[in-house]
């Protein structure tokens, strides 16, 4: 995996489906020069690769050492024009630039009329579309013909030329700041995680308001109002407001419900409205919400959308993180374990495509899983995988609990003789990482003193620990630690000698239905 992300050539060539490398070599065969080209050479030899190697190209001898890069270059160049042409990848944005390109060409030959026609289809299609930066350069385009004066039309057609440009001109500028706000909150929260104080919490509110331009809400277009709803979905959830996350999440998707043409032209933020959908209602714990949601999702996608390589791994994780969540809220963990198979199996296949920072999410999730069946071995596996990666440079949150999570399984599985050492390497980290909250604090001290615990003196240890946390759980700071960690139903377990998936079972009957 390393080295296909070291060599982009190889991992292009890799991504590739059956028809589109077909494609491909129809694409360079069209002309019978190609035939033995050294480029072809070149893919064939790569595509034959399971894993990249230098020397192996070095030893095959197409062109000299010093030539290879360039062949590679030239290689990609191609493969990325095959692919251009490949219908699957026409998509709107492609199809308009194409156009632009039509346009360009049809002026430079003196073809005005033409050019003036082409571009004017191109711009409403933009404009239906959404794609103002696109309908802004046409617009440009057109006022570059309009100004040699060699159509000579009336004064009326610059003005309104004029006016178009100025509209667009201040709703980029709009979309610009409400994107750069939203991806800057983003930002911090895979860093940061949520607020943790009233200092944070002032901090991030002022940060937020103001950065949040004025707007006129009615005047928006569906780009505006999406990158409007997706900036204040980033500090409610920075805040752990999940009722308003909820509400800007839901008004997100439902913006593609009244417009389901966007649905087809922005996949993408189609299927992460949804995911935040998911997400708020998950916290809120509305089991009937999640489960309606999920399915309509899923109804509409299979109808409405064409699937490509990036809808089809976000698809992946969208689906099955929150099929997982799903078995959270009703405690069937047992149930849960059985789509494991099929969730590895896909981090396998869309590998190339997911960061490590949302594997290690579902990760989480399945160590989490194990745990609650008891599975304390695989559970502790899992979280392994997240401790011991050094690359995971983000959600300094998720790494916490993994570490919190890990001392609990230890104990669980009896594995006393090395709980020392767990308990010693958390709690430096947490130190280390300025994560070290009030939930957390008492775990550690719980767990630290049962080492020197007799055994009828550990259901009072737990019932203490139950009172003292209780406390914490409606507190908007500290609550995010049950978020990641049932902690309070682990005790209840213990205390009530019971499975942890029984005692959520249980719950669930009262969740809001």
């Amino acid at each position: 995996m390393l080295n296909e992300q070291r060599d982009p050539l190889f991992g292009l060539i890799k991504s590739l489906s059956k028809s589109e490398k077909r494609q491909f070599k129809l694409y360079v065969g069209r002309l019978g020069v190609n035939t033995d080209a050294k480029f072809i050479t070149l893919f064939i030899l790569m595509d034959k690769m399971k894993i990249y190697d230098d020397k192996f190209l070095y030893a095959a001898q197409i062109v000299k050492r010093q030539q290879l890069s360039n062949l590679k270059a030239h290689l990609y160049k191609q493969i990325l024009i095959s692919l251009r042409l490949n219908p699957l990848h026409q998509q709107k944005r492609i199809q308009l630039r194409e156009q632009l390109d039509f346009a360009t060409i049809l002026y430079h030959k003196g073809l005005y009329k033409q050019s003036l026609k082409i571009l004017e289809k191109a711009k409403t299609s933009a404009l239906e579309s959404e794609e103002k930066n696109i309908a802004y350069q046409i617009i440009e385009f057109e006022k570059n013909i309009e100004s040699q004066y060699v159509t000579r039309n009336l004064k009326n057609r610059a003005r309104q030329l004029a006016s178009q440009a100025q509209d667009l001109s201040e709703m980029n500028v709009l979309t610009s700041k409400l994107s750069n706000l939203s991806i800057e909150l983003y930002a911090i929260i895979l860093h940061s995680g949520y607020v943790k104080n009233d200092e944070e919490f002032k901090e991030i509110t002022r940060y937020f308001f103001n950065r949040l331009p004025d707007v006129d809400f009615y005047k928006l277009g569906f780009m505006e109002k999406l990158w409007y709803y997706k900036s204040h979905l980033w500090y409610s959830l920075l805040v752990q407001d999940f009722l308003s996350s909820f509400k800007y999440a839901n008004k997100w998707v439902d913006l593609f419900y009244e417009s389901t043409k966007m649905i087809e032209i922005n996949p993408v933020f189609f299927i992460k409205g949804n995911q935040y959908l998911f997400e708020s209602l998950f916290f809120l714990k509305h089991k009937s919400k999640f489960k309606t949601s999920l399915h309509k999702m899923e109804s509409v996608i299979d109808t409405s959308i064409s699937i490509n390589d990036n809808v089809s791994s976000l698809l992946f994780l969208c689906v099955y993180q929150n099929k997982l969540n799903l078995h959270f809220l009703d405690g069937s963990f047992e149930k849960g374990i059985l789509i494991i198979p099929e969730i590895l199996n896909g981090i396998k296949k869309h590998n190339f495509k997911i960061d490590q920072h949302h594997i290690m999410v579902l990760y989480y999730k399945i160590a989490c899983m194990y745990f609650g069946v008891e599975n304390y071995e695989l559970c502790i596996l899992y979280l392994e995988k997240i401790i011991n990666n050094k690359n995971l440079k983000i959600r300094e949150d998720l790494m916490c609990f993994s570490r919190v999570l890990s001392v609990v399984a230890h104990y669980d599985s009896g594995q006393d003789y090395k709980i020392d050492s767990q308990l010693k390497s958390t709690y430096k980290f947490l130190i280390k990482m300025n994560e070290l909250q009030q939930v957390q604090k008492e775990m550690i001290r719980f767990l630290r003193s049962l080492v020197n615990m007799y055994p009828n003196e550990l259901k009072q240890a737990f019932k203490t620990l139950h009172a003292q946390l209780l406390i914490y759980e409606k507190d908007p700071y500290e609550k995010r630690a049950f978020l990641y960690l049932d902690i309070i139903s682990w005790l209840e377990s213990k205390i009530q000698n019971r499975s942890i998936s029984s005692i959520i079972k249980e719950k669930s009957q009262y969740l809001i239905r």
